[in-house]
């Protein structure tokens, strides 16, 4: 971040991607004029896409927003689930996965081998960190499997692959009002991890309705009560800080 009385320029680096934010153009071109002479690069203009995210702006409205549509369309063809059902959830009802489901012999393991189930959580968390918290959840859970990964494991996350053909649309919408309002919130499950008995925290941060922070995991500890994994969520949100 770069500073010179009212105006105020942002620059985010990833490798050799730069996207810069400001509020004074000719602040901007000042510094895109330094960092020409310094460095080779070449200006692209206003940004459309940024490491696969495609940003939309509403001017009338104040708004910008952020889609991985294409990239979602490139992971879904990846692996061959471009023609298939679309999903309604993320997690179906009902469903409960753990470690008895997991591959037992030999053989079982090398037919799992050539799955793509690393690659596939891989793929469906860049989008769950980006721009997707409502797969937060899913991920966590599908996550803990892919050391030995079984038969079920592999459906569920089939099955968050045809909720995100679904959805593949959505996008989070950032904006509107001037005064910036931060909302929070947090939850806990009870006693949901079949295999070993541990709670699950959820929480997410709103910066004026538009989501900037988000998490789902396996809490640390047992408790005993609803009561002490809501205690838990809250004072594990807490410890670990939301920067925002």
């Amino acid at each position: 971040m770069k500073v010179s009385g009212s105006s105020v320029a942002f620059l985010i680096l990833y490798v050799d991607d730069i996207l810069l934010i400001r509020n004074d153009t000719e602040f901007l071109n000042s510094i895109k004029g330094y960092l020409n002479k310094n460095f080779s690069m070449k200006d692209l203009g206003e940004a459309a896409y940024i490491l696969g995210i495609k940003i939309y702006r509403d001017r009338s409205r104040r708004l910008i927003g952020l889609s991985q549509s294409t990239y979602l369309d490139k992971v879904l063809k990846k692996f061959n689930m471009d023609q298939a059902k679309k999903g309604f959830l993320p997690v179906l009802q009902g469903v409960k996965l753990s470690q008895t489901q997991c591959p037992t012999t030999a053989e079982d393991r090398e037919k799992m081998k050539v799955i793509p189930y690393a690659s596939a959580i891989g793929s469906i968390m860049y989008a769950m960190l980006c721009t997707r918290p409502d797969v937060c959840l899913a991920i966590s859970l599908v996550g803990r499997y892919q050391s030995n990964p079984g038969v079920d494991h592999w459906t569920a996350v089939k099955n968050i692959l045809k909720y995100l053909k679904r959805t593949k649309d959505m996008f989070l919408v950032y904006g509107g009002d001037k005064e910036l309002v931060v909302n929070g919130y947090v939850d806990a499950s009870f006693d949901t991890d079949p295999d070993d008995s541990k709670s699950q925290t959820g929480h997410i941060f709103l910066l004026n309705g538009g989501a900037v922070s988000w998490c789902s995991s396996k809490q640390s500890v047992v408790v005993g009560s609803t009561c002490e994994a809501e205690y838990i969520a809250a004072s594990e949100v807490a410890n670990e800080g939301v920067h925002i």
